[in-house]
This record gives structure tokens, sequence and C-alpha cells, in this order.
């Protein structure tokens, strides 16, 4: 396999505060310049789970990975961490095709 093919993501979420893209080894959180976080890579082998809403209006995906205290969503609200995208409900295809490419990848439940 030819690096540029390596590096092509298998699924997207453009999300609102950044684009979530799953690679065949980590997880690659691009954000957006409004957001509080700061782009991260987390390889598969850290991921856990993954924790997935698709909300009335918005939804979340929310990655559970070794050593990072996941924020709690509340009744009426998402959870808002490092590891937290929000979608709007038109997106909540490509929010369940990363879920499900991040699940197969990294053995999480």
């Amino acid at each position: 396999m030819d690096e540029q093919a390596a590096a092509e993501p298998v699924a997207t979420l453009e999300a609102k505060g950044g684009t979530l893209s799953v690679h065949e080894e980590y997880v690659e959180i691009g954000r957006s310049s409004r957001s509080m976080f700061d782009d991260k890579r987390i390889p598969l082998s850290e991921i856990r789970g993954v924790r997935y809403s698709g909300g009335i209006v918005t939804g979340h995906l929310q990655i559970e990975q070794t050593g990072i205290e996941a924020d709690d969503a509340g009744f009426f609200s998402h959870p808002v961490d490092e590891n937290t995208l929000h979608f709007p409900r038109g997106r909540r295809g490509d929010a369940e095709r990363v879920r499900d490419a991040i699940l197969e990848r990294s053995g999480g439940d």
C-alpha cells in the first residue's frame, strides 16, 4: 500500500466544530478555529468505545479513550470534551458510519 492510500480515511464526519476521520490505525479530530479544543490523533489501541446519540436536532459522537475523562451528557445537553463532536441530524448517517468504522477497527463497544 502506498503512503497516500494509507493516509486516506475510511470514514469521515463533517461536524460542528471540526472533522472526525477514521484511518486504519488511528482516529483524527481536526478542529475548526472557533473550537476550544486542539486537533488530535488517537491510536485505535487507546479507544475503549464510542458513545453515539442521534439527538432530536443535534447529535453527538464521543470517543472513549484510555486515560481521558469523558464528559457526561445531561438530559437536555450534550457532553463537551476533547473527544466529542456534535453534528446536525442531516449527518446522522455519516456519524453512524464513523462509529461503526471505529468500533470495527478498535474492538471497542
